[in-house]
């Protein structure tokens, strides 16, 4: 490391020690699954309190007093322990995302999501070589863990072979993928997920609403191309003057085979074909992925109400096809085993999902949900803290809580059943509250010490320097979290200003 790079870790050592503090004890946290069955205890005894002495609100909706329930009485015992698989089987995001995982995870599986990274990377001339794997690297999040594990190196590597220091291609790629996690061209599983929770809480205010996956998607394929642009700034900005030229010995990146070539060709092909099908369906005035009275795209159309096994088609279908061409995928056996193992992946979503599904039933079923949402909105009202000022203040603190918390579903879990009703009641739609927590819930991804990327990515710096640490990662990511924060919270300030819904029947008010 040169005598520039020591000065920059010395001036950073108070942030360096602030984050081994976060780590510290963010690891003294209980796991999540852990996290929710405490909670789950905690809100059967507060129900239990808050009953004694009588706790309500009045609902602003239709004026009825909304009294706490005491669930350790005889009554709400039995009512838990009797909707305790109902609970879990009824679950919004559970049956969505197992669904999307099917195609996700056999695209991962057989190959594709890699070879497709692989080959974009490796063909992409010196001059676009970092805005590429910007871009790769925020739509790839679509893939889940496989581009978060295979970009940060291949960029690495890569750029090495254009004259730059390894450490900007691991840095620009990694703080990419999780930094501007939310941003996407592709709705995936994340979009499940958030959708999911969000509806659980909009329902103890309207329990007819209904979310929908694509609820975020004008506002996060446009921050797509706007992230872009500042992630590429900052890399030429900062990271590459950060770093200089590297000295030492060269990696070389392993060549893209002819197998795995007429895999991806026929996986592309494949891709054209669903695309294009889909496009019969909703470009005619009565495509059969249209409302057939309206011809409404967006409004009670077969399309939004598919948005997930559409999904999952999507992924499938290239997923098979590589599998075939690159002889991934050579019997049914291979598909039943690929398929399988990605699924299996998903055992430890399902726990959480489990214990997760019985805290939120008792937080709805105790009224404390709701008493909270409606107090806390009450509250901000009176104070006039509205509009940008609360939007950007929650925000940030969603940043600050996935400095501790690093898993997207548990933390939207614990605040959707707070902040979507109670946003609600100050006229705000669910859909623009999920898309603010989002940008809090990925800006601090890249410098949170609680995601086990990180350790993965070190272990490769070190093959370069051996001296590097988690103080010398995150010190180069810094940037990124930060202007990553700052752009697109402005971006979002633009989109409220002027009106523009966050996607499909998605404005940013309730009564708009």
């Amino acid at each position: 490391m040169s005598k520039k790079q020591d000065k920059v870790k010395t001036k950073n050592s108070f942030f360096d020690r602030m984050l081994n503090r976060i780590e510290v004890v963010g690891n003294r946290l209980p796991d999540p699954i852990v996290l929710f069955a405490i909670m789950a205890l905690a809100i059967l005894v507060i129900s239990a309190l808050s009953s004694f002495f009588n706790v309500s609100a009045i609902s602003p909706v239709d004026g009825e007093e909304i009294i706490a329930k005491n669930l350790l009485s005889r009554d709400g015992i039995l009512e838990q322990l009797t909707g305790m698989v109902k609970n879990f089987s009824d679950f919004p995001p559970l049956g969505a995302v197992l669904v999307i995982m099917l195609g996700v995870g056999l695209a991962d599986e057989s190959g594709y999501f890699k070879t497709l990274m692989r080959r974009a990377v490796l063909s992409t001339p010196k001059k676009i070589i970092i805005p590429m794997i910007v871009l790769i690297g925020i739509i790839g999040n679509v893939a889940g863990d496989a581009t978060q594990v295979v970009l940060p190196p291949l960029a690495a590597t890569i750029l090495m072979s254009f004259g730059y220091h390894p450490f900007v291609g691991l840095i620009a790629a990694y703080a990419s993928t999780l930094g501007a996690f939310s941003a996407n061209i592709l709705i995936g599983m994340t979009d499940t997920l958030a959708a999911g929770f969000t509806e659980i809480g909009a329902q103890t205010v309207d329990p007819s609403f209904v979310a929908n996956p694509a609820m975020n998607y004008y506002f996060i394929a446009v921050s797509t191309f706007f992230l872009l642009a500042v992630g590429t700034w900052v890399t030429y900005k900062f990271t590459i003057p950060r770093y200089g030229a590297f000295e030492g010995d060269m990696l070389e990146n392993e060549a893209i085979t002819p197998l795995e070539n007429k895999g991806l060709r026929w996986a592309n092909i494949s891709v054209v074909a669903v695309v294009a099908i889909l496009l019969i369906g909703v470009i005619p005035v009565n495509g059969w992925l249209r409302n057939a009275e309206t011809g409404s795209i967006i409004q009670d159309s077969p399309l939004m109400a598919s948005v997930v096994p559409l999904v999952m088609i999507l992924f499938l279908v290239p997923g098979i096809f590589y599998g075939i061409g690159a002889q991934t995928i050579k019997s049914s056996k291979d598909f039943a085993q690929q398929i399988g193992r990605a699924m299996s992946s998903m055992g430890p979503y399902i726990v959480l999902v489990f214990v997760s599904a019985q805290m939120l039933a008792y937080f709805n079923a105790s009224n404390l949900g709701a008493i909270i949402s409606i107090k806390g909105a009450n509250f901000l009202d009176s104070i006039g803290f509205k509009g940008i000022p609360l939007f950007v203040s929650f925000i940030l603190f969603v940043a600050l809580v996935n400095l501790l918390i690093g898993s997207a579903s548990a933390k939207w879990a614990i605040l959707a059943p707070i902040f979507v009703p109670m946003f609600m009641y100050l006229d705000y739609h669910p859909a623009f509250t999920q898309m603010m927590y989002r940008i809090g819930d990925s800006i601090t991804n890249p410098i949170t010490p609680m995601f086990p990327y990180l350790v993965l990515i070190l272990a490769f710096a070190q093959k370069f320097d051996k001296k590097a640490g988690l103080g010398t990662l995150i010190a180069g990511l810094f940037p990124y979290s930060v202007f990553y924060g700052i752009f697109w919270i402005i971006l979002l300030v633009v989109w409220y200003l002027l009106g523009i819904p966050v996607g499909p029947d998605a404005p940013i008010f309730l009564n708009k």
